[in-house]
């Protein structure tokens, strides 16, 4: 069969998906990740002639695709948060970036070294790697688009933890492939980690993505559409300043990721009451919803032709516990005594997209041990936590949802 043609039908197919499975399974408990994933294992496990979708023997692809899916998924969650930023209201997300993260990060690092007999730099790898709860993904407990007002604080803390915590988690994939490339002893990177890997790095892109965020929102709401052409490509700048404000960063030396999120909520809180915010949030949710499911077809793809082959039931256990174990602990931990609704912020530490992208990244730049054993692992946990979260997330959000309006009206 033409390849040619069978990938047209494939990618048309999954075009059409990205449209209609939304009506179809709303207020259903299940996810479309969940169909994508399926619809990849089905299609690659047919006599097609298909390429087997290896992430290890296509490294590079594996690293641009699911940059571009994280990127465009940035920029779509900063957009959506109506909530004004402060130290006190996003107090939530501060928590968890400074507290859950690190926690998440050492425990499944410890975890690799100890339970998978990993050596230290690939532990660190995965712990840097399965830490970031996924933009992408987690579309079931993100806010709502803007305008729709406030959202609730699981709602809030997911989505803006999801778009912060994917850039500090390059920090830590950094680390690991200092220690592979320089050596485990920290004389050897542990000066240029902090003032490069840690500072330089975070600052440039938080202050890259602020001014570029707040340029490109006074070109947008200055320059209001005044023709039929600029009125048909109507929020395309949403993909404009994702583009201009990642590469831009990376020129720098900083991080991108930081920088797409920082200018999103910058744009965001432009002109905050501007209807043309629908327009900007519609186009860039359109666009990422496109690169997921491609993504999601190829990593069910990569399940069926032999991705987890190298899982030993000792990484499937391990994988397991960062789920329903490490994650939720140290959530809990992060979110002591603040806020009521901490158990299912904890619990809906959704890994996906941004995993990929970081393991790819991490072995493109350095040679680690294990690398097929790592990235078993990895898709595993994005597994389990697809199904697992994608079944549970609406019912759990429709429950809350009622508790906190009978609260509300003081039932």
């Amino acid at each position: 069969m033409a390849l040619y043609e069978v990938g047209l039908v494939i990618g048309g197919i999954a075009v059409l998906g990205a449209v209609v499975l939304p009506r179809l399974l709303d207020r259903r408990p299940i996810s479309f990740p969940i169909v994508y994933v399926l619809f990849g294992a089905v299609v690659f496990s047919l006599p097609l002639g298909l390429p087997t979708p290896n992430p290890l023997e296509y490294g590079s692809i594996t690293e641009r695709l699911t940059e571009l899916g994280v990127i465009v998924a940035l920029m779509g969650a900063g957009l959506k948060i109506d909530r004004v930023l402060g130290l006190r209201r996003w107090q939530s997300t501060w928590r968890l970036l400074a507290i859950t993260m690190p926690l998440t990060i050492a425990t499944a690092a410890i975890l690799g070294w100890w339970a998978l007999g990993l050596a230290v730099p690939a532990a660190m790898l995965v712990g840097a790697v399965v830490a970031p709860t996924d933009p992408v993904l987690a579309a079931d407990v993100q806010v709502d688009p803007p305008q729709k007002g406030q959202s609730d604080e699981i709602r809030f803390a997911l989505t803006s933890e999801a778009g912060l915590n994917d850039g500090l988690a390059f920090p830590f994939t950094y680390l690991a492939i200092s220690m592979a490339t320089l050596g485990v002893a920290p004389e050897n990177w542990i000066v240029q980690w902090i003032a490069v890997d840690v500072f330089y790095k975070i600052v440039v892109g938080t202050v890259v993505g602020w001014v570029m965020g707040r340029l490109l929102a006074r070109f947008v709401f200055n320059y209001p559409a005044s023709t039929r052409l600029a009125e048909s490509m109507g929020g395309a700048e949403a993909l404009a300043a994702t583009l201009i404000a990642y590469g831009v960063t990376e020129l720098l030396g900083g991080y991108g990721f930081i920088a797409v999120f920082v200018a999103a909520v910058a744009i965001r809180g432009y002109e905050r009451e501007h209807e043309y915010h629908d327009h900007l949030h519609n186009f860039s949710e359109v666009v990422e919803r496109i690169v997921t499911a491609i993504v999601l077809v190829l990593f069910g793809g990569a399940v069926a032709t032999g991705l987890l082959a190298a899982l030993t039931w000792q990484a499937a256990l391990v994988g397991l516990a960062l789920v329903f174990v490490v994650r939720p602990v140290a959530g809990l931990i992060g979110l002591f005594g603040y806020p009521p609704e901490r158990n299912a912020i904890a619990f809906f530490g959704i890994r996906g997209i941004g995993s990929f992208y970081y393991l790819a990244y991490g072995l493109n730049q350095a040679t680690f041990s294990g690398a097929d054993e790592i990235w078993a692992l990895v898709g595993f946990v994005v597994l389990a936590s697809v199904v697992v979260h994608g079944i549970t997330a609406h019912p759990v959000m429709q429950d809350l949802e009622r508790e906190l309006s009978s609260e509300t009206r003081g039932e």
